[in-house]
C-alpha cells in the first residue's frame, strides 16, 4: 500500500536548509493499522503530509497504491486527496465546517465531488456512534463528538488510506480509548489502511505495528507478537527491553504519553537496517558501553555484538582469537 525508500524533505529558508527526513525507508501493507511515534522534530508529521499530498518529497520514493507521489502533476494530486486518502487533523477546526450540521460536514466531501450519497454519509456517522447528533452543529459537539465526526469526514470518499494526526492528543484517555476503538473498528470491517502519528504510547496495543521515527530516519519497530514477522526490512533487538527503547522516547523529551509497559508483553521489538545497512542504537545503549562516535563489531557466528573502541566487544574478551575491524580483516586481540 505505502513504500517509502530513500525519502528525502529539506525545507529551505533564506540561507538555511533543514532535513526533515533524511533517506527514509517504511513500508505498510494494504489493510494494516499502524502508529508512528518520535520526538518532536523527528520528522513524523513531515512523513504524514507527504502521504497525505499535503507536501511534496524533495527526493527518493513515495508510493500510495498506483500513486507516485514524487511525480504527480498537479492535477493528479488533487485526485489523490479526493479519491484515496482521508486525512484527521488534531484540530477539529481543520475538520469541520462550524455552521454546518455533523451529517452536512459529511455530506460536504461528496458534493465537492459530484457524488451526494445522504444514506452513505448516514451509514458513516452511525458506525462511529453518532445516529442521535446528525443534526448538532460543532458548538453542540463535544471534543470527542467532533473528533468522530471528522473520522466519518475522512471516510466519506471512501478512501484505501486514512491518515490521523494526533487523533487523540486534545481528548480526555476514555475519549481517545473510543476513538481508538472505532478506528479498529472500521480498520477490520472496512479494510482501510491507517497510519496514525501520535504521542500516546497507550496507542500501541490497539495497532498492528507502532514505527519510531528518529532524526528523520526509521529506527524502531514494535509488532505485535501473533504477527510472525515485521513487514520491513530489520532485525530482532536482543539487546534491550522495549520498554527500555519505549521509555527512552519518554527521556528524550518527545512528550510522548501513556505507560512504556505497553510495548513489553504483547510486542517485538526490531531495529530497522536501511537498504546499505546501516541502523540506529538507542541513546541508552552507547551511554551504557561508553560509546561516541566509533565502535568494535565482532561476529559470534549468530550475533553482530557491539562494544566500545580498543575493549573486544565479546564479554569473554576474544571471538576466535582475533576480531575484525569492520572492513573484513581480521586484527589480533
Amino acid at each position: 500500500m505505502i513504500h517509502c525508500e530513500g525519502l528525502v524533505k529539506i525545507f529551505k529558508s533564506d540561507d538555511v536548509e533543514v532535513v526533515a527526513l533524511q533517506g527514509l525507508n517504511m513500508t505498510v501493507e494494504q489493510g494494516e493499522m499502524m502508529a508512528i511515534i518520535g520526538n518532536s522534530g523527528s520528522g513524523k508529521s513531515t512523513l504524514l503530509n507527504i502521504l497525505g499530498g499535503l507536501d511534496r518529497p524533495s527526493a527518493g520514493q513515495a508510493i500510495v497504491g498506483p500513486w507516485n507521489l514524487l511525480k504527480m502533476t498537479k492535477e493528479q494530486l488533487i485526485e489523490y486527496k479526493r479519491r484515496t486518502v482521508g486525512f484527521i487533523w488534531q484540530n477539529n477546526a481543520r475538520n469541520l465546517v462550524p455552521y454546518l450540521t455533523a451529517l452536512q460536514n459529511v455530506e460536504l466531501p461528496m458534493l465537492i465531488q459530484g457524488k451526494a450519497d445522504r444514506a452513505y454519509a448516514k451509514q458513516l456517522l452511525a458506525s462511529v456512534g453518532l445516529e442521535q447528533r446528525m443534526g448538532s452543529r460543532l458548538t453542540q459537539l463535544s471534543g470527542g463528538e467532533q473528533q468522530r465526526v471528522a473520522i466519518a469526514i475522512a471516510l466519506s470518499n471512501r478512501p484505501l488510506l486514512v491518515l490521523a494526526d494526533e487523533p487523540t492528543g486534545s481528548v480526555d484517555s476514555a475519549t481517545g480509548e473510543q476513538i481508538l476503538d472505532i478506528f479498529r473498528r472500521l480498520n477490520r470491517d472496512m479494510g482501510v489502511t491507517i497510519v496514525i502519528v501520535t504521542h500516546d504510547l497507550s496507542v500501541a496495543d490497539k495497532v498492528d505495528r507502532v514505527v519510531a521515527i528518529r532524526d528523520g530516519l526509521t529506527s524502531t519497530e514494535w509488532v505485535k507478537r501473533e504477527m510472525t514477522a515485521p513487514t520491513s526490512d530489520s532485525v530482532q533487538m536482543d539487546f534491550g527491553s522495549a520498554d527500555e527503547e519505549a521509555s527512552n522516547l519518554v527521556a528524550e523529551g518527545s512528550n510522548v504519553a501513556g505507560h512504556a509497559s505497553k510495548f513489553g508483553a504483547q510486542h517485538e521489538q526490531f531495529v530497522v537496517i536501511d537498504r546499505v545497512g546501516r541502523l540506529q542504537i538507542p541513546q541508552a545503549y552507547l551511554d551504557a558501553m561508553s560509546v561516541d562516535g566509533k565502535a568494535v563489531l565482532e561476529f559470534d557466528g549468530k550475533r553482530v555484538i557491539i562494544g566500545p573502541p580498543d575493549v573486544s566487544a565479546h564479554p569473554t574478551g576474544q571471538i576466535g582469537g582475533e576480531r575484525t575491524d569492520g572492513t573484513g580483516n581480521g586484527r589480533s586481540g
